[in-house]
């Protein structure tokens, strides 16, 4: 981070131990605080107040760990000059504290991503509630005594909820009691704020709810992120944010998803239009994905941005500079694949790009299933083609031949695709042989060919995922409880699938166990329904389909954390395999 110029960045780290602090001193039970925080891999959602007790209780090693963990990382920001941005106090708490405070003006928020109430739906304190500015303070004054303070704190109040009242005055309170609960303990503070909730809601947030929140403010003091703003920036509609500062972010990833994607002449242009734009209060650029380690050159062009005044004159040119870099040696085919990557897959505009991967691979099959893309399907077989004509050049590049893979990975998706359109044509048409012939390869010959592939590479291990996750355990029984939070986020991401397959991602063991499983189940399905000559039933399906799903995730099979085959002559395969498939299929 600090190499490629981020000189600010959120330390979230250990602050579950500092509010258990607060609300044990507050007289809370320590069965009603592990009651309240929600698992490892539902933290991020649980600080915004979206969730609670979901994945949970966090074991007391962890809050241990974690403490240990953000002093270390904040010594290091800090020695390389960064500010880090810690946690601040937004409103929601815990339930039990109504019952340390009957008094207490609380408001229950509605419910929150599919989840009911014993999940979501936040207790939210009154901004004139005489406890409100206590917690803050309480809050505040705990954690910056334990981590010291670079005056810059982050709190989100509404990300993705809906307020208790429209009035613009609630609106200025609830805004202001946040701002104040920071002042009275660092008079210095400047409150970092997720500009995503004017995005997520605009029919709620008129102009007169922006304003009532940008003004409660003083002018300087609220530093705005502009989340999506590569895709869906919110400055133009804001006049600039009427004044306070912001910062042009790039989300790109919604989940961490694999699947190649950006949309780079987009990137390329915001930050300049916005630092032109009339009155423009832009103070930096900033990305804000929900995951990264995937899609690299869309990083390494908005990290490059941040040093540019203006827009890379020439993308195609730059790309080719890129893929020099790269690979540390310049080679015509490696370049030209690159160039047709750039127009195709980063060459998202529209409403394609509001999301990320919606693949029929990492979906619950459906009859439903959209396979329309936005760019042109015979440019990443070409860019495969050409990868795969250099490796007699490039197959010693560590870097080259994890593109390989992924551009191969790439082109299976696109295969899946079209067999999964093949099978639902021949379903539609009720021709059983079509039928069994497109499904068997899709489910029985592609998926556990990509699967063998990924298995090429250390970094597309389910094997690999897991064990990061395992290692922060203290013992066996935690090590399983951290797998477990991490195969929900993967897959069913709450108890009954209530966001499922957000955080897709294509790894060798979840190709295996848990898509291709589920595929072949599907066209089972299908094939039983020409056969008998009944209707397909969707509801029938998706609870077979979840009994595999929660199968998986209850699952205690360990995978590889070693990579095993070879990426180059596993993509060769595959290619001699499908490539004259998909031309003939083509033309």
């Amino acid at each position: 981070m600090a190499l490629n110029g981020i000189n600010l960045a959120l330390a979230w780290s250990g602050q579950e131990a500092i509010w258990q602090r607060v609300y044990l001193a507050l007289g809370l039970t320590q069965a009603e605080i592990d009651e309240y925080f929600a698992g490892p891999a539902f933290l991020a959602w649980a600080r915004m107040g979206n969730l609670h007790t979901w994945g949970g209780p966090l074991p007391r090693s962890w809050h241990l760990k974690q403490l240990y963990l953000q002093h270390r990382i904040l010594d290091r920001m800090r020695s390389f000059g960064m500010t880090p941005v810690l946690p601040a106090f937004a409103g929601h708490v815990p339930k039990a504290v109504t019952r340390v405070f009957p008094q207490a003006n609380v408001t229950q928020l509605g419910s929150w991503g599919h989840f009911n109430c014993s999940y979501s739906c936040s207790f939210l304190l009154a901004p004139g509630d005489p406890l409100f500015p206590l917690i803050g303070s309480l809050f505040l004054r705990e954690l910056t005594r334990e981590f010291g303070t670079d005056h810059i704190y982050g709190a989100d109040t509404f990300n993705e909820m809906q307020p208790p009242s429209s009035e613009p005055t609630y609106l200025a309170a609830a805004t202001a009691a946040v701002y104040e609960a920071m002042t009275a303990v660092d008079p210095s503070a400047v409150w970092l704020l997720q500009g995503w909730l004017f995005q997520h809601q605009p029919q709620f947030w008129a102009p007169a709810q922006v304003g009532a929140v940008l003004g409660a403010v003083p002018r300087g003091r609220l530093l705005v992120l502009d989340l999506f703003a590569e895709s869906q920036p919110v400055y133009t509609r804001t006049a600039s944010f009427q004044g306070q500062p912001f910062i042009w972010c790039m989300l790109h990833n919604f989940g961490g998803n694999h699947g190649l994607f950006g949309a780079l002449e987009a990137v390329n242009r915001g930050p300049e239009a916005a630092r032109l734009f009339p009155n423009s209060t832009m103070v930096g650029t900033g990305m804000a994905p929900e995951g990264i380690h995937q899609n690299e050159m869309v990083y390494a062009l908005m990290a490059e941005l941040g040093w540019r005044k203006d827009p890379i004159p020439d993308l195609a040119a730059w790309v080719t500079r890129f893929a020099a870099q790269r690979y540390g040696i310049s080679h015509p085919e490696a370049e030209a694949a690159w160039k047709l990557l750039l127009r195709g897959v980063y060459n998202c505009s529209g409403e394609a790009c509001s999301g990320h991967n919606r693949s029929p691979l990492v979906k619950r099959p459906s009859l439903q299933m959209n396979t329309t893309v936005w760019y042109n399907r015979a440019d990443v077989f070409e860019a495969w083609r050409l990868l795969l004509t250099a490796t007699p050049t490039l197959a010693t590049s560590p870097t080259f031949r994890y593109d390989l893979l992924d551009v191969t990975r790439q082109a299976v998706q696109e295969l899946v695709s079209l067999y999964y359109e093949a099978v639902r044509t021949a379903y539609l048409s009720k021709e059983l042989v079509p039928l069994l012939r497109a499904g068997g390869i899709l489910a029985y010959e592609l998926l556990p060919a990509l699967d063998e592939v990924l298995a090429s590479d250390s970094r597309f291990l389910l094997g690999s995922w897991l064990e990061q996750a395992r290692a922060a355990a203290v013992s066996e029984a935690e090590a399983a409880f951290y797998e477990q939070n991490s195969r929900y986020q993967l897959t069913l991401w709450g108890p009954v699938g209530n966001i499922l397959d957000y955080a897709n991602k294509q790894l060798a063991g979840l190709v295996a166990d848990y898509y291709t499983p589920r595929w072949r189940l599907f066209l089972e399905a299908l094939v039983e329904s020409l056969s008998q000559g009944v209707p397909f039933q969707q509801r029938q399906f998706d609870q077979n389909a979840f009994l595999l799903e929660q199968a998986f995730v209850l699952s205690t099979q360990r995978y590889p954390s070693q990579p095993r085959g070879d990426t180059v002559d596993l993509a060769k395969k595959l290619f001699l395999k499908y490539y004259p498939w998909w031309a003939a299929s083509s033309l």
